[in-house]
């Protein structure tokens, strides 16, 4: 990957006219503000916890009370605020066990991203901001369990891709009213286009983004949804990327529109990351510099699960054989070639490795199992997901057969539908060893309604004996873990187009521990 030192950054960046917004450090020479007022809500974009860790956690907000002023800038003037926040045992804030203050800057879009520490682990906690005389909403969150304990349960759920024009969000209401510790998105939070759709939810701008500006009010726009918002205030999340964040599938340094040369897509690609973290509840480790973020990490909830947080974006080989589908051509084929980067590549494997915990999660983007939808003799693959980089997909299955690794289960996201296979060491041996499962959730909205099946559905069960479930609603994957199982519930909206849909689980699945492969069960909760 090409990195640009940040002089040459900075340079390029005026030359595209994105100057003057940049700060690595985040420090601000604009002067407080004093007695802060406002001609609207501060807190229009609510409030958000993330990467909880056992002593402590990430709170997040935005100081916008214009939350999609053209200008990116929230409705808030060239000054620097200071934010209180506080976090209580109890949400009427009788027990405050922690408070302190933060400097909402202009360079960052006046976010805010306090770093608790020093609590109790596997414990909830209440949160809040103050600026002046506003006082946020009222955050749940919750932290890890201590390293080294054995929780018997850890509850979450996962979704992706939420596309604003294709429909409401009615699967956060309903996610939002789960008993969960925590959730993950797996990327394509915004989408960068210019799409209006036909239901009254226009992407704001209208027209596809390219500046700061532009990124911050699709941002802005997408945390105005009420749905959005209570899932967020209600549990911590742990998020990391897939393309639409920046641009439909890019890879490093290469844009998909071959007039936009490297240069002209990293200044993009900067100031879609700085968006990103100024609008997700993400630790300073996460800090982007230039056009670089490092996103992989890896949180642990004691012996029971670790989550292996993977980036398939930043790092990876350009897709081959022209992207799209297609019989796989020889480059790739080509054992060079890299989805992750090699130093990711090996953190991950290492990680999976060395993991003392009953699960080890990989919270991953793109389809992962080999997905054919020729179901003849040859083989019809995708050359955007793990499908076009075979050779590194098993480098990494490789090694979790050699050393051993157990309960090794992949959430991923992107493809708009629900599936769940076993992930084999040869795919097209169905006897060899299982060295895992993957559960695809579906999206939130893109897509629009669906079906309960789909041409690709019938095309991906008749192809891939290793594939046992296949649903095209929209909605999001219930988890629920215990150190001898992990069950998975699909619950799925009948509609996106319009509001109030009920909820539903589609289809229930269990893995058992020290046993590979996924096995159904009767037994969906609702």
């Amino acid at each position: 990957m090409r990195k640009l030192n940040r002089r040459g950054f900075l340079g390029l960046a005026g030359a595209a006219g994105l100057g003057g917004v940049w700060s690595v450090t985040g420090f601000s020479e604009a002067k407080a503000w004093a007695d802060p007022t406002f001609g609207g809500d501060p807190f229009s974009l609510g409030v958000a916890s993330g990467d909880p860790h056992s002593e402590g956690v990430v709170l997040w907000t935005r100081l916008a009370p214009r939350p999609v002023a053209e200008d990116g800038l929230g409705g808030m003037p060239d000054r620097r605020v200071e934010v209180r926040w506080e976090m209580s045992e109890d949400e009427n804030f009788r027990r405050v066990t922690a408070r302190g203050v933060e400097s909402a800057t202009p360079e960052w879009g006046h976010s805010v991203h306090a770093e608790v520490d020093q609590l109790r682990p596997g414990r909830e906690y209440f949160y809040r901001f103050r600026v002046g005389r506003d006082i946020s909403p009222v955050g749940r969150t919750k932290t890890a369990p201590a390293p080294g304990s054995r929780p018997n349960d850890l509850r979450f759920a996962f979704a992706s891709c939420q596309n604003y024009p294709d429909g409401y969000f009615t699967a956060y209401q309903h996610m939002a009213q789960e008993d969960l510790d925590l959730v993950v998105h797996l990327g394509d939070y915004i989408y960068e286009g210019p799409a209006q759709g036909s239901i009254g939810r226009g992407h704001l701008p209208a027209a596809e983004i390219f500046s700061l500006a532009d990124y911050r009010v699709r941002h802005a726009q997408h945390k105005t949804d009420p749905f959005l918002r209570d899932a967020h205030q209600a549990f911590p999340w742990i998020v990391t990327w897939d393309d639409h964040e920046v641009e439909n599938n890019y890879a490093d340094e290469n844009s998909e529109d071959p007039a936009q040369s490297p240069e002209e897509f990293l200044a993009r690609r900067a100031v879609a990351y700085k968006a990103y973290y100024e609008h997700m509840p993400l630790r300073r480790d996460s800090l982007p510099s230039g056009p670089d973020m490092r996103i992989y990490r890896r949180i642990r909830y004691g012996g029971l699960a670790e989550f292996n947080v993977i980036d398939t974006r930043q790092y990876r080989d350009d897709q081959a054989c022209g992207d799209g589908q297609h019989v796989p051509c020889e480059e790739a084929k080509d054992p060079s070639r890299t989805m992750l980067g090699a130093e990711q590549e090996q953190w991950l494997i290492d990680g999976l490795g060395a993991s003392t915990s009953t699960w080890k999660v990989v919270a991953n983007q793109s389809v992962m199992a080999k997905a054919d939808r020729d179901p003849g003799p040859g083989d019809l693959l995708p050359m955007d997901n793990w499908n076009g980089y075979e050779p590194a997909r098993q480098r990494i299955f490789d090694a979790v057969a050699e050393r051993g690794v157990e309960n090794m289960v992949v959430i991923t996201g992107d493809a708009h539908c629900s599936m769940v296979t076993d992930l084999k060491v040869n795919f097209d041996d169905p006897s060899s060893a299982t060295v895992g499962a993957e559960f695809l959730g579906t999206s939130i909205t893109s897509g629009g309604d669906g079906s309960d099946l789909d041409t690709r559905g019938r095309e991906w069960l008749a192809a891939n004996p290793n594939m046992k479930f296949y649903n095209n609603r929209r909605g999001y994957v219930r988890c629920s873990l215990s150190p001898t199982e992990w069950h998975s519930d699909y619950r799925v909206v009948p509609y996106v187009r319009t509001q109030g849909a009920p909820v539903q689980t589609a289809g229930s699945f269990v893995v058992e521990a020290g046993r590979p492969g996924v096995q159904p069960t009767t037994s969906s909760a609702v």
